[in-house]
């Protein structure tokens, strides 16, 4: 049975897709366990890295990759300029080798780093300061899972200078959902239930969203503050969008009604909320949006539409 797995395994991560995908994770997981101090389960982590890839030593770029990381590794720790070689190898394969578009890309990298700050189970301020960098530096990836969810939580945390425990513990009950405990040594799935249960983060809207309306496709789920569903149905068909009650693959926007409540933060819950998370986990690009940045995009464009009309007639 043993070797069946193992031949399954290997076969998965023969095919070059696949391969660019282990590649990709370990550049981010490597930045991510270097990203402060590190442990000795962060360590671990990356030996068992090695272990699960070991049977692809003789196969490029395992056989150049393996090599190097288990002599960095001989001491217990990686310098700089050790990570820097790591991350260059694994540049150089991924450079030879365009199997993922540049967001499947990033986002492969950013599950990486997500595994190496959690590696040792906890979440330090220089691991949540990288977090927060990389997030800022990769703006072009608004729009997918989990960039979105990761970029509001962060945003929640008003005080740069300190993180205080309920946010720390936010940020790790959502970083859970995005961890592959398959491939851990030290992280399973079961010691994070009670901060899962806890936050309970179902969906989480995008933190400072960019709305279009021309052809895009609208979905609302609770209730809105400020007008009943065919008025916001209406607005989003004068600004050329369309509406639908249901969510879909094919739904760009599902606005999230604040019921009265404009300091609504990021957790939501319901069955369209469910819908569309799955769909982003998926790849699809739906965005879950707070109603109160709805209505800034209806007032933006309808002054746009305005300025337009006016200068058509002007």
């Amino acid at each position: 049975m043993g070797n069946e797995s193992s031949t399954r395994d290997y076969h998965l991560f023969t095919k070059p897709a696949e391969l660019h995908k282990a590649v990709n994770t370990l550049k981010g997981l490597v930045a991510g366990i270097t990203s402060d101090g590190i442990t000795s389960d962060e360590v671990d982590e990356l030996t068992n890295w090695c272990e699960i890839h070991g049977n692809l030593r003789d196969r490029h770029p395992f056989s150049e990759l393996l090599p190097v990381i288990e002599d960095a590794l001989k001491d217990g720790e990686i310098d700089r300029s050790e990570q820097e070689d790591i991350i260059w190898l694994c540049n150089n394969f991924i450079d030879d080798a365009k199997y993922y578009d540049v967001i499947t890309s990033s986002i492969q990298f950013l599950c990486g780093l997500i595994h190496g700050i959690m590696a040792d189970g906890a979440l330090s301020d220089s691991e949540i300061r990288s977090l927060r960098l990389w997030i800022s530096n990769n703006d072009f990836l608004r729009g997918t899972y989990p960039f979105d969810e990761i970029d509001s939580i962060l945003h929640s945390m008003i005080d740069d200078a300190h993180v205080n425990e309920e946010e720390r513990e936010s940020l790790m009950a959502f970083l859970s959902n995005v961890i592959e405990f398959k491939d851990s040594k030290n992280l399973v799935a079961s010691d994070f239930e009670n901060l899962r249960e806890k936050y309970s983060m179902r969906g989480i809207c995008e933190y400072c969203p960019d709305l279009q309306f021309m052809g895009r496709t609208f979905c609302f789920t609770g209730a809105s503050y400020r007008s009943t569903r065919e008025e916001m149905e209406q607005y989003i068909e004068n600004l050329g969008g369309i509406f639908r009650s249901s969510v879909t693959s094919k739904t760009d926007y599902l606005i999230v009604g604040n019921s009265g409540n404009p300091c609504w933060a990021y957790s939501c819950y319901g069955r369209k909320i469910e819908t569309a998370m799955n769909l982003r986990k998926e790849g699809v690009k739906v965005q879950i949006i707070n109603e109160n940045d709805f209505w800034d995009a209806v007032w933006d464009a309808q002054i746009n539409a305005k300025k337009e009309h006016s200068e058509q007639n002007g």
